[in-house]
């Protein structure tokens, strides 16, 4: 009989702490009573902003939407029911870094969304032109002129404040990784570069110094998607036309001596160069933005799925980078100028960094992971991101599955001379592992 007290005590004190643990949330309508609008227009700024600021690259790009993802569910998350916070799950990310929503007040948290995206964006694009902060502002008035009709001024105050805490101590945490000012120190000047045969040399004389070569080095989202998985050595380097690098030389070079209409266009639509588009990145984002506002997803759908793709892709550069400079390989056009034929030309600008592996694939096997566990391996779609431009065929492009776009963005290195067949293959493989981790956290 004692123990039957004891036991049923357990069952009142659990059932005592449940509804405490309930009463200690924000009350009023969740997270996802609200509209992911806020969140896809801010989006589309920056997706605007990289393109038109100096120094954005793309490895620059990745950390703006890493961030500005991770601002964007931490700042609603506490509307989110059963969902937790990444706090002691990312690194450096620990426990206290962010601040927390007062229990049993209601927030607007579209305006918290407003208030937080804001502090962030601001605080990565400093630089930008004056005509892009006023974007910023007016982008920020817009929405909390709209949500003041939507909800009491005491509620919209606290709401905006909460969403400035939350901002603050996310771009705290982003600066913390010393790379506040990462857009100006695209070329260092401190960096040697390796000489050797088969090592990386200027493919252009404007670019003596390869790009972010410290990126590597760049704090992750998650340590185990850089050192931990490593990529296997590209083929070993070879003047032998019997060797395997010999071959996938000549793959590289007969695939484009014979390009097919297609397969130029292709080339060109998933180019993404800096200063024309907001980069590789930035357009595996915009394929986000388009879903939400396709599926008219909810503020808190728009929080998951931003903060787990913009996580991917930064750490798929940093992981990339980490493989590009531990290998330090030369690019196509450099082998076949010196040993194939000295007046080849490819349709695309060679990139002025290493070539093992590809930024391109490793960032879009990191993507289509992520869509995918979101939305299902047979989830169709058609990408519009280059709709609107006249100095490529943009022309909408349909997908059967995020795997499909993937592949064909990695594959178009192949067919612009950029990349060797090695480290297109591996590279996708490389950004699925990097985003089968980032769907390790546990969001909930």
């Amino acid at each position: 009989m004692k123990s039957f007290h004891i036991l049923y005590l357990l069952v009142i004190l659990l059932a005592l702490n449940s509804c405490k643990k309930d009463d200690d949330q924000p009350t009023g309508p969740g997270t996802a009573t609200y509209s992911s609008e806020v969140a896809t227009s801010w989006v589309g700024l920056i997706l605007k902003l990289t393109k038109e600021t100096p120094g954005f690259s793309p490895p620059v790009v990745a950390r703006v939407h890493g961030y500005a993802g991770l601002t964007l569910y931490e700042s609603v998350r506490p509307g989110m029911p059963g969902y937790k916070s990444l706090e002691g799950q990312l690194t450096a990310f620990t426990a206290g870094t962010v601040p927390t929503a007062t229990a049993n007040l209601e927030y607007h948290w579209g305006a918290v969304a407003n208030a937080s995206l804001s502090v962030l964006v601001k605080g990565c694009f400093k630089t930008t032109s004056p005509e892009n902060l006023i974007l910023i502002n007016d982008l920020e008035a817009q929405f909390f002129n709209q949500f003041q009709t939507e909800s009491s001024e005491a509620v919209i105050a606290r709401s905006v404040a909460f969403g400035q805490a939350v901002g603050n101590a996310i771009l705290a945490f982003a600066e913390s990784d010393g790379q506040g000012e990462c857009y100006k120190t695209n070329f260092p000047a401190s960096y040697i570069v390796p000489v050797g045969d088969g090592l990386w040399e200027p493919t252009s004389p404007t670019n003596l110094i390869p790009l972010q070569p410290y990126w590597g080095n760049v704090r992750p989202f998650l340590v185990t998607n850089v050192a931990d998985i490593l990529p296997v050595p590209p083929p070993a380097y070879s003047t032998d036309p019997t060797s395997a690098f010999f071959k996938e030389a000549m793959e590289v070079y007969t695939t484009v001596n014979a390009l097919t209409p297609d397969q130029l266009v292709i080339a060109k639509y998933w180019s993404d160069d800096p200063g024309k588009t907001a980069t590789p990145p930035g357009h595996s984002c915009s394929i986000m933005k388009q879903i939400l506002e396709d599926e008219q997803a909810d503020l808190a759908r728009a929080a998951e799925v931003y903060a787990k793709l913009g996580m991917a892709v930064h750490d798929a550069f940093v992981s990339c980078w980490y493989a590009k400079y531990q290998y330090n390989l030369v690019r196509p056009i450099t082998f076949v100028h010196g040993h194939i034929d000295n007046t080849w030309t490819i349709p695309l600008a060679t990139p002025p960094f290493p070539e093992y592996t590809s930024g391109h694939s490793v960032q879009s096997g990191a993507s289509a992971k992520v869509l995918t566990d979101l939305y299902g391996s047979t989830y169709s779609f058609v990408d519009r991101t280059h709709a609107d431009r006249s100095d490529i065929d943009g022309t909408p492009r349909a997908f059967p599955n995020f795997y499909a776009f993937a592949e064909e963005a990695a594959i178009s290195r192949l067919y612009g001379g950029i990349h060797f067949r090695s480290a297109i293959d591996i590279g996708v493989a490389q950004g699925i592992k990097v985003g089968s981790n980032i769907g390790s956290l546990q969001f909930r």
